[in-house]
């Protein structure tokens, strides 16, 4: 909260156990629970009740081991149309001192080919690194911004097709592209993100075994809804998003041959 510049709200969401310690108290800070300490609802649900109860013009999702930039929220604003879906330039985060790693840089994504995993473009991350206000395929999903009118539109995160973690970045990047929107990396700010294989922070191992149960059908739905354009509200097909972004890595000439 103390790099943000102007008024916003924190909501934090405990999703399991409660904390061994809570959070100190401030007058911007909501801490809510889903109120069983035995179940896991998940990353979809946690965000879908944060937002709902969320009172801003606009909303922004964070992972919580993430650090900022001073401004960060006037720099997003101040770039921010409605249909529009926003990250930072991405840093890694050296989380002992809590600093940002300087190198490298992450602007730029793109999706796989046919399973719409995630790559980190860094040829295009070098080419384009002056463009400030800078199209992007894909983003990794640790941290996102939106109007709460695009936020809206998009119906809030799907926790039937996609379960309770998975595909979050493809989904949203997708129905925005595709719905007639923009998905922007805004080069004027940033964040640093420490990643969850990282020493200290990862998911148990009975949280891991439900995870790659749900993956396989996780990915096989978002692979046949969207190289098959089955999304009822799109405005452009799937090879539209190709051909804007072509040269795409690991993407063939022939994908659609390759899908039958």
């Amino acid at each position: 909260m103390r790099n943000a510049a102007g008024e916003i709200e924190v909501i934090v969401v405990f999703d399991g156990q409660w904390p061994a310690k809570m959070l100190n108290s401030h007058e911007r800070l909501i801490t809510i629970h889903h109120g069983r300490p035995q179940h896991n609802f998940g990353m979809r649900a946690s965000i879908n009740k944060g937002v709902l109860i969320s009172s801003g013009e606009y909303v922004m999702k964070v992972d919580e081991h993430c650090s900022f930039d001073r401004g960060y929220d006037i720099k997003l604003k101040a770039d921010c149309e409605d249909n529009w879906l926003i990250t930072p330039r991405r840093y890694n985060l050296d989380a002992d001192n809590w600093q940002r790693i300087q190198t490298p840089m992450f602007d730029n994504m793109s999706f796989k080919f046919p399973h719409l995993g995630l790559y980190n473009c860094r040829s295009w991350t070098y080419l384009r690194k002056d463009i400030l206000i800078d199209d992007c395929m894909a983003m990794q999903g640790s941290c996102y911004f939106m109007s709460r009118k695009h936020w809206d539109w998009l119906g809030g995160l799907d926790e039937l097709h996609y379960g309770k973690f998975h595909y979050e970045p493809q989904e949203i990047c997708l129905k925005t592209w595709l719905g007639g929107g923009r998905v922007i990396t805004n080069k004027k700010t940033w964040y640093a993100h420490w990643h969850r294989r990282a020493k200290g922070y990862n998911f148990s191992k009975a949280q891991y075994s439900e995870l790659n149960e749900s993956k396989n059908a996780v990915v096989e739905y978002a692979q046949d809804f969207w190289l098959n354009d089955r999304w009822d509200k799109r405005v452009h097909n799937f090879k539209w998003l190709v051909e804007k972004f072509r040269p795409v890595p690991y993407w063939p000439e022939n994908w659609r041959q390759k899908l039958n």
